[in-house]
């Protein structure tokens, strides 16, 4: 293995370990739900992701074959971080917004702000809207047999 390599396959790792030493400090020391989702889904997945890097330079300079395992690591990784920390995001305001949580540590004394215009969070109104809908068709018709 030549000595670029080397160098860069360390430097990624101290860099991986760096962000996912960070990462994983901001979930357990930050105070609420809304910031301690940076850190699982911004900096631990830069450092995971520099890891990856590191582990695709390393078996072909060593003279190994290439895996297309780590691309697919770091696809999956990237594609479902974002997609895990929006739904947490989502359940965290509705928690908020309609004052079912029991622990509000976010200081949001009146709740959500009001979004601009007249209407309601979307995520309210589709919620209210599908409760609405079922207890519309629950109460007004029976449900047919089979």
């Amino acid at each position: 293995m030549n000595l670029f390599a080397e160098i860069a396959i360390s430097l990624l790792l101290v860099v991986g370990g760096a962000f996912t030493l960070v990462g994983s400090w901001g979930l357990a020391k930050l105070p609420s739900v809304m910031t301690r989702l940076h850190g699982p889904t911004k900096a631990t997945t830069l450092g995971v992701g520099a890891c990856l890097i590191a582990s695709i330079i390393y078996f072909p300079a060593r003279g190994g074959d290439f895996s297309a395992h780590e691309l697919l690591i770091a696809l999956f990784l990237f594609l479902t971080a974002p997609v895990s920390a929006n739904m947490i995001a989502k359940a965290h305001i509705h928690r908020q917004g309609r004052g079912v949580d029991p622990n509000p540590s976010d200081h949001i004394i009146d709740g959500l702000p009001s979004p601009p215009g007249d209407s309601d969070w979307a995520t309210f109104a589709g919620a209210d809207r599908a409760a609405h809908k079922a207890t519309s068709e629950t109460s007004e018709t029976p449900l047919p047999r089979p």
